[in-house]
């Protein structure tokens, strides 16, 4: 079964719509800090400045340029974000493989065992180890890769049940080649539209996860972060901050979660009819 996989995401308005809002907001994360006028971490700007041609989008209360702060707010959250994304992928391709692969007493296990994660709900255990150990955010992002990776990996694991019956497989097997061969060369390739779907969930969840956790102040205040700036903004909500400090974090983060979840969309309408049949 063949399909037109370029045409149907071309005429996809999801996916058009995802792609210039993340090679957009790409480009923006990368030319960041070419772009930031001031560094973001100077406080010797007058605090609550309003927005000037110096300061575009004015100052904070602790004295630091707005604009250079989101700029570099935002390329942490990307970080986490693609960091935590690629762990879980990496993870859940991992266990989903070697479950379909080897079946057996190790499917039984590795697949309670990620039963036993979905149940534990992530968003308080990062709460807790932030609030408790204040770890390093490569930490946090380890921590929710390994409690978000069993959804992927029962995915993963599922297709690959289908795929290692299939013709081309059992005969490669018969001719004598070796698992990790057959896992590598035909398995992994077949289900590569599994990892674009996956990656784009996880990063999606772990940008939203970060930002919350600097919006309660979890996380290390002097590390920018979209989640941190909404959070000390709304402090001064009464001052009439609301279009120059509130709003430009809270909109670069929505478009942030729409790039990603309309990917994400896009990459389902076209891959999971061929996903869901055994060829």
């Amino acid at each position: 079964m063949h399909i037109d996989v370029r045409g149907q995401l071309v005429r996809d308005p999801w996916f058009l719509a995802g792609m210039g809002l993340a090679l957009a907001l790409g480009l923006l994360t990368l030319l960041g800090p070419m772009l930031t006028p001031h560094d973001p971490h100077d406080m010797s700007f007058q605090p609550l400045t309003p927005p000037s041609a110096v300061h575009w989008l004015g100052v904070n209360d602790g004295g630091m340029d707005i604009f250079s702060e989101l700029l570099y707010g935002m390329q942490n959250t990307v970080g986490f974000g693609l960091f935590t994304g690629l762990i879980a992928l990496s993870f859940g391709m991992a266990v989903g493989l070697a479950a379909a692969w080897f079946g057996g007493w190790l499917d039984q296990i590795l697949m309670r065992l990620a039963d036993i994660l979905i149940a534990i709900p992530a968003v308080m255990i990062l709460i807790l180890t932030a609030a408790l150990f204040r770890p390093s955010p490569m930490i946090l992002a380890l921590i929710l890769a390994v409690m978000s990776w069993p959804t992927t990996a029962k995915a993963i694991r599922s297709q690959a049940l289908i795929v290692k019956n299939r013709i081309h497989i059992q005969a490669a097997r018969q001719m004598g080649a070796s698992g990790s061969y057959v896992v590598v060369r035909h398995l992994m390739p077949e289900l590569f539209p599994l990892y674009l779907i996956g990656f784009a969930a996880k990063a999606r969840m772990a940008m939203f996860m970060e930002a919350s956790l600097a919006f309660l102040g979890l996380s290390d205040p002097s590390r920018k972060s979209l989640g941190l700036m909404i959070g000390f903004a709304l402090k001064y909500y009464y001052l009439d901050v609301w279009w120059n400090w509130i709003m430009p974090p809270v909109l670069l983060l929505t478009l942030l979660i729409m790039a990603v979840t309309f990917l994400a969309i896009s990459l389902e309408k076209v891959f999971d009819p061929r996903l869901k049949e055994a060829w």
